[in-house]
């Protein structure tokens, strides 16, 4: 199983976008670190069959997103 990498500086974040058709709460959002990765705040996937044909290990979990919001990674 992998574990999440323990890092010991704080992660910076830069919010590249937030999905202007979801209110109240203006998720989901991307954001980009400062370590060259992504961070995507969205729904939990609790749809048992989606989560069934996924291999998820210990210490990671799904999130959906909709297309609209792929527009973020291209800045």
């Amino acid at each position: 199983t992998s574990q999440p990498v323990k890092r010991e500086s704080a992660m910076r974040l830069t919010l590249m976008g937030k999905d202007p058709e979801s209110n109240p709460t203006g998720s989901p959002t991307v954001y980009r670190t400062d370590r060259g990765s992504w961070l995507v705040q969205g729904w939990v996937v609790t749809d048992s069959e989606a989560l069934s044909q996924m291999n998820i290990p210990d210490g990671e979990t799904a999130v959906e997103i909709p297309d609209r919001i792929v527009q973020f990674f291209k800045k």
